[in-house]
């Protein structure tokens, strides 16, 4: 982080600090405190950054900014809502930089388009990412605090589970050109329907300037009828034979998919080492949005052949003769049907689904959850395994839709000693669900088995 001084950090979030200096870090974690940082002092609903203040500067906070006087004298900055002020903050913190922004949003998949974007950029600029999954109105800010002088672009992906948040961050981000990988259901209990989900997503539009580009799925229903406004729009897709960007001539492996980019003047030939059709989109976004800021589309492909999945993303792992799909970040229907279909299409002697419940779907969640059920018996999955309440309607409709080999359960350790008992050579096994039900404890417990057998 370039030095800032208290006095134009105030000035930004519409406040004053009598205080001199400057600091080069912001904090919002007292676990975290980095010597001369600011702390700002976050409130939630279980805690109160507020009571913290006086212990970030004991441990080398050089201010903090607080909704109430906490006692700290010069060394606190007072503003209403310390929630605004740290995306008020960051937005004037990345104003100070000339460089090109991609914003990135969608229901699934924006992980991995973030980071396909970020592989073709990274070609051609010194390019900042946010890491992990700090999507949301504190990891965005604090990602933009991250950037340097050295920095020549910057991809930042928002997440999203109410209306408002993105129109937020977007705010801060000022996004140069944004992408939206599609429109699911993931959020709907609080969204209301698709078209709500929708309008949420479509808040990235708000912190971008008129006339600015937006990369669409052209295949997702919902994208293809969005009212961008003045937005330009560059559509990309398989099935929609109107994109600008499509995907022809498909084959894929266990391990690698190969597909000719067609686009307006060409089209490019290219094996990448992913799986799954779903990957598919989201490198056509990337080579996109790659085209949008003067990369060749042979260039933005070649760069992805460098792309390696990131955390529990559909990574791949070979042990003991079996493959595992590991794909435990995070799950929606839309998400299950891309991993079963990815499942589906290995080479193996058996498949295996290993199934959790999907949260936060509300109303809709027996429907969505039957749909996996229906997923699985399409891919003509052999076996499947479901965790959880709500799985229950998994294993349900898969039954009512021909699979023979399904069994339910609501204990981790009873999941992970049948499936331990189950799996033999030749075997392939994906594990999916919703990051709150914790199904990587069965995928370490069964690597455990399988290391000591």
């Amino acid at each position: 982080m370039i030095p800032l001084t208290f006095k134009e950090a105030a000035r930004a979030v519409g406040s004053v600090s009598p205080l001199e200096g400057s600091f080069t870090g912001v904090c919002t974690d007292t676990r975290k405190i980095i010597p001369g940082c600011l702390f700002i002092a976050l409130k939630g609903e279980r805690f109160d950054g507020n009571e913290f203040a006086v212990k970030a500067v004991e441990e080398g906070a050089l201010c903090a900014m607080v909704d109430r006087n906490c006692g700290l004298g010069d060394r606190q900055i007072i503003v209403e809502n310390t929630g605004k002020s740290l995306l008020d903050l960051a937005g004037y913190y990345r104003s100070l930089f000339d460089i090109k922004v991609v914003g990135v949003t969608g229901s699934v998949g924006k992980t991995t388009t973030k980071e396909m974007i970020h592989a073709v950029l990274s070609a051609k600029y010194d390019t900042l990412k946010n890491e992990g999954n700090l999507n949301n109105e504190i990891g965005v800010p604090l990602t933009l605090f991250n950037l340097e002088k050295h920095h020549e672009a910057a991809v930042i992906e928002m997440g999203m589970s109410g209306f408002g948040e993105i129109s937020r961050m977007t705010n801060a981000v000022k996004p140069d050109i944004a992408v939206i990988s599609n429109i699911g259901v993931s959020h709907i209990e609080k969204l209301g329907s698709r078209d709500g989900i929708l309008r949420a997503k479509l808040e990235i539009l708000e912190g971008m300037a008129e006339n600015a580009p937006v990369i669409l799925n052209g295949d997702d229903d919902m994208l293809i009828k969005a009212d961008t406004g003045s937005h330009p729009v560059t559509y990309y897709g398989i099935q929609n034979t109107t994109c600008a960007y499509k995907a022809l001539d498909i084959t894929s492996t266990d391990v690698e998919t190969e597909f000719v980019c067609s686009f307006k003047g060409g089209a490019v030939k290219e094996c990448l080492p992913f799986t799954g059709r779903h990957n598919i989109y989201n490198a056509l976004a990337a080579v996109a949005c790659g085209r949008a800021l003067g990369i060749e589309e042979a260039e933005s492909l070649a760069a992805l052949k460098n792309y390696k999945t990131t955390g529990m993303r559909q990574r791949i792992n070979r042990r003991n003769g079996i493959i595992f799909i590991e794909d435990c970040y995070n799950a929606s229907p839309d998400s299950q049907a891309a991993a079963m279909s990815v499942l589906g299409n290995m080479n193996a002697a058996r498949k295996i689904a290993v199934t959790g419940d999907m949260l936060e779907l509300g109303d809709y969640s027996e429907t969505a959850h039957r749909l996996v059920g229906k997923y699985a018996a399409d891919n003509k999955i052999d076996i499947l395994l479901t965790y959880g309440s709500q799985s229950l309607f998994t294993a349900e409709s898969a039954a009512e839709s021909g699979l023979k080999n399904i069994r339910s359960f609501d204990d981790k350790d009873a999941l992970k000693d049948y499936l331990a008992s189950l799996l033999r050579e030749g075997d392939a096994v994906l594990f999916k669900a919703s990051r709150g039900m914790k199904l990587e404890d069965v995928i370490y417990g069964i690597y455990e088995i399988l290391d000591n057998r």
